[in-house]
């Protein structure tokens, strides 16, 4: 068994449950009203809202580059925002052994990158939160790991300076920051990967 931390959010953005829900082989299908003092099962089959981006697996020479390019550590918490089936925090956990953390809006796909992480030896040191992305507070983070859309990355970024550590590491496959310009970039198969650090004094918008 393995756990995925649930989010639920009405259209405005508020808050209006949180549950710790334990993920066996089978992902609930409804609802279910708990007793008093007892905690409830949010629904894992219905999406929490349309999806900003189709989902498209980072391949796995993608997903090394990016973590050897933020120079990730057993001291990091890596952050991937759409965490997709949990493929960076499983390999960041099983190569170079931080703690993970995946944020992700599809319930299946969230449940499954737990499975994923439980699998390959290293959901003691990974995390799945099923909830928007705007709604999760990053600051623990010295890494975060992005393949967004250009602007779904300008729309974060200032959360991003507001919220996280000076020298925190950010890595985005295939889109870039708008006029921030990125420390490092690379070519990797025919894509490319950016490196930006959050700046001592970012800018405020």
């Amino acid at each position: 068994m393995h756990m995925i931390r649930v989010v639920r959010y009405p259209a405005a953005g508020v808050m209006i449950a949180v549950a710790m829900v334990l993920m066996s082989s089978a992902v609930p299908r409804a609802t279910q009203t708990a007793p008093a003092g007892q905690q409830s099962v949010v629904d894992q089959a219905t999406p929490l809202r349309k999806p900003d981006v189709i989902y498209v697996p980072t391949q796995p020479e993608v997903v090394d580059a990016m973590l050897k390019l933020a120079n990730v550590t057993k001291d990091d918490v890596v952050y991937d925002l759409g965490c997709g089936d949990g493929r960076i925090v499983v390999a960041a956990g099983g190569a170079y052994g931080p703690r993970g953390v995946g944020i992700g809006i599809d319930p299946q796909r969230t449940a499954g990158a737990a499975a994923n992480a439980k699998t390959a030896g290293v959901d003691g040191r990974g995390e799945f939160i099923l909830g928007g992305l705007f709604q999760q507070d990053f600051k623990e983070a010295t890494v975060v790991t992005l393949y967004l859309l250009n602007q779904l990355n300008l729309k974060l970024r200032p959360k991003l300076w507001k919220e996280l550590k000076p020298g925190t590491r950010v890595v985005s496959h295939a889109f870039d920051m708008g006029d921030w310009e990125p420390e490092q970039k690379q070519d990797v198969g025919g894509t490319t990967i950016y490196l930006w650090r959050i700046p001592a004094h970012p800018p405020s918008n």
